[in-house]
C-alpha cells in the first residue's frame, strides 16, 4: 500500500509539472529547479523561512600527548569518550594530538604487566599445566590449542602475505595501483583487526594508530624540549586567526598554555581544559574544567549541559547590556546645550527689539490711529 501510494503521488506530480511546463516553461524551471537549499529554509514549508536556526559551536580538541598520555586506559577508548563528552559543547570538527617520538615509544606500566602475564601463561600452556579451550585465527579461521602456535602461524603466513600486498602496492603506479588497493582493501583491513590482538608491538602500544582510528590527527614533532608545546600553540593560534573554532578544548596540565587561553577569551571564544591538576593555572583561566575521571565516568556529559546553559545566558546578557561611552554622551550633551542656548538667545533678542520699538512709539498701552480704526 505504501509503495502504491508513492507511485500515485509521483504520477500526479509529474502530470502537474508537465502541464506547467507546457504553459510557461521558464516559470516552471525557475520555480521547481534549485541547486541547494540554504540552512534554515524549507522549500516545502514557506512559513518556515523566517524560523530562526539554532547556532552550534564549532569545537576543536587540542591534545598535548607529552603532558597527558593515556597511561592506564586503552587510547582508542579514551579518545572516543573524550569526543563524546566534548560533543555536548558543540559540533566537534577538529581533533589534533601532538607529541614527540618518545611519547609514541613509551610503554605504560599496565601494558608491561599484561605482557609479563601473557608470557607466563604461554609457558604454562606449553608445559601442559593449563589447557585452554582454543585460539581462533580471525583471518583464516583455523584453531590452535596454545597462543604461541597461533602467533607463529600468524607471523609465518598472514604477516608474509601482508608484506607481499604492501610491496605490490608500493611498486605499482597509476591505475594498477588503484586497482590493487581496491582488490586488497578488505584483506588488509581484516589483517589489521586480527593483528591488533595477536601481535605484540616491539615499541609502544599502538598509541598513534589507535588515536588515528578514533579520528584524531596525530602529529609527531622533533625531540627538542618544548617542541610539541610550541607546535600545538601555533596550531591553536592559527585556528583562532582563521575563526574556525568557537570552543577550544585543551587536554593538558602544562602552564605554558595560559597565555593562549587568555588570548582565546579576549577573542570571545569558549575555553575548556581537561587535566588532573585541580588547582592548576589552566583551570583557573578556562571557562570550564574536567578531570580524566570525569571524562571516563561520564560526569562531564552532565556538567557540560549546565556549562552550555551558562554560556547562553551570558551571551544574552551581553546583548542586552548598556555600555557607557563618555565621548558619545558628551557630544550629545553639548549639542543639547547649544540648541537650548540658541533658542534662549533668539527669544531674548526678539523681546529687546520689540521693547525698543515700543519705547520710540510711545507707551505700550497707547494704541495707534490705525489700530484704533481697526478696533473701532
Amino acid at each position: 500500500m505504501f509503495q502504491k501510494f508513492h507511485n500515485i503521488r509521483d504520477t500526479a506530480i509529474a502530470r502537474h509539472l508537465r502541464r506547467l511546463f507546457i504553459s510557461d516553461p521558464f516559470v516552471s524551471l525557475y520555480r521547481y529547479c534549485h541547486f541547494e537549499s540554504k540552512v534554515g529554509f524549507d522549500l516545502q514549508k514557506p512559513s518556515s523561512t523566517l524560523a530562526p536556526t539554532t547556532a552550534h559551536n564549532c569545537v576543536g580538541i587540542f591534545w598535548d600527548l607529552d603532558n597527558k598520555p593515556p597511561n592506564s586506559i586503552p587510547p582508542f577508548d579514551v579518545a572516543i569518550r573524550l569526543k563524546k563528552a566534548v560533543s555536548f559543547f558543540g559540533v566537534v570538527r577538529y581533533t589534533v594530538a601532538y607529541a614527540n617520538s618518545h611519547a609514541f615509544s613509551y610503554v605504560p606500566q599496565v601494558v608491561r604487566e599484561q605482557r609479563k602475564e601473557r608470557k607466563l601463561l604461554n609457558q604454562l600452556e606449553n608445559k601442559g599445566v593449563i589447557k585452554p579451550e582454543s585460539y581462533l585465527c580471525r583471518v583464516c579461521g583455523r584453531r590452535f590449542y596454545t597462543n604461541e602456535k597461533l602467533v607463529n602461524h600468524f607471523k609465518q603466513i598472514h604477516e608474509r602475505e601482508q608484506k607481499k600486498r604492501l610491496n605490490q602496492i608500493e611498486s605499482a603506479r597509476g591505475k594498477r595501483r588503484v586497482d590493487l588497493v581496491a582488490k586488497y582493501s578488505m584483506k588488509m583491513e581484516k589483517y589489521k583487526r586480527a593483528a591488533r590482538d595477536v601481535l605484540t608491538p616491539k615499541v609502544g602500544y599502538g598509541l598513534a594508530d589507535e588515536l588515528k582510528r578514533a579520528g584524531f590527527f596525530v602529529k609527531t614533532v622533533s625531540d627538542k624540549p618544548q617542541a610539541a608545546d610550541i607546535a600545538l600553540r601555533d596550531h591553536m593560534v592559527d585556528m583562532m586567526d582563521k575563526r574556525r573554532v568557537d570552543c577550544l578544548v585543551l587536554v593538558s596540565d602544562d602552564s605554558d598554555f595560559v597565555e593562549v587561553l587568555k588570548e582565546a577569551k579576549l577573542r570571545c571564544l569558549k575555553t575548556v581544559v581537561v587535566g588532573d591538576m585541580n588547582n592548576g593555572a589552566l583551570k583557573r583561566v578556562a571557562d570550564a574544567s574536567f578531570s580524566w575521571r570525569d571524562i571516563l565516568m561520564g560526569k562531564a556529559k552532565k556538567e557540560a549541559v549546565s556549562v552550555v546553559g551558562k554560556w547562553n545566558d551570558r551571551d544574552i546578557l551581553k546583548r542586552l547590556e548598556w555600555r557607557y561611552n563618555p565621548e558619545v554622551e558628551k557630544k550629545a550633551y553639548d549639542l543639547g546645550d547649544e540648541s537650548e542656548d540658541s533658542d534662549m538667545d533668539g527669544i531674548s533678542n526678539v523681546s529687546d527689539a520689540d521693547y525698543s520699538h515700543r519705547e520710540g512709539d510711545g507707551a505700550w498701552w497707547e494704541l495707534d490711529s490705525s489700530d484704533a480704526d481697526v478696533t473701532s
